[in-house]
């Protein structure tokens, strides 16, 4: 159980860090201190021109997917999802770590951008509960692309919760493929 301790308190780290990142980039006032943040659309070099940071909000799902009005169904599907991985976390306390580290990825992601959902409409002035926009900022440069019809010079913007569910369902891939499944030794009867 102890392990389980950490993986909760490393997932709370990457809330935290998600969210913090996300104010220095739209600003806001807490406990009183103003913080202006960057413009909608303002992007300036982080690593060269391979690495920016751009200000964009996203009122749907990753890449932009959108869900028309259904905000708040995708608002109340990424609580279950959160709330199950939680869940998992907890109880698979004996599975192998790249798992366990997988579903607390998957889980920081998911919470972290549910914050924006569920509360950045109603801090910002910009919309009711359940319906904020998720921030999202870091802009990495790939050659360009031209796919179903579409040129892409760079890879749809993200966040840090986008990056932590990344890894998490790559890690579950990888636990999937190649680590050694447990087999029960038989029961004599």
């Amino acid at each position: 159980m102890r392990s389980t301790r950490w993986f909760y308190a490393i997932a709370t780290g990457l809330i935290v860090l998600d969210q913090l990142l996300k104010l220095l980039v739209k600003g806001g006032t807490i406990l009183g201190l103003q913080h202006q943040g960057m413009y909608l659309g303002e992007s300036f070099p982080l690593l060269g021109e391979a690495v920016r940071i751009t200000f964009v909000e996203n009122p749907g799902m990753a890449f932009g997917i959108s869900w028309g009005s259904g905000k708040v169904i995708l608002t109340l599907i990424t609580i279950a999802i959160a709330a199950a991985l939680g869940v998992i976390v907890y109880r698979r306390h004996d599975a192998p770590k790249i798992e366990r580290t997988a579903y607390m990825l998957i889980f920081s992601g998911a919470v972290g951008n549910l914050i924006d959902r569920i509360f950045y409409g109603v801090w910002y002035n910009e919309g009711p509960l359940f319906e904020g926009k998720v921030v999202d900022f870091l802009q990495v440069d790939i050659p360009d692309i031209v796919w179903f019809g579409a040129e892409y010079t760079h890879f749809p913007v993200f966040n840090l919760a986008d990056s932590c569910v990344s890894i998490g369902v790559v890690l579950m891939l990888i636990a999937a493929f190649f680590t050694p499944k447990v087999v029960p030794a038989p029961t004599e009867h």
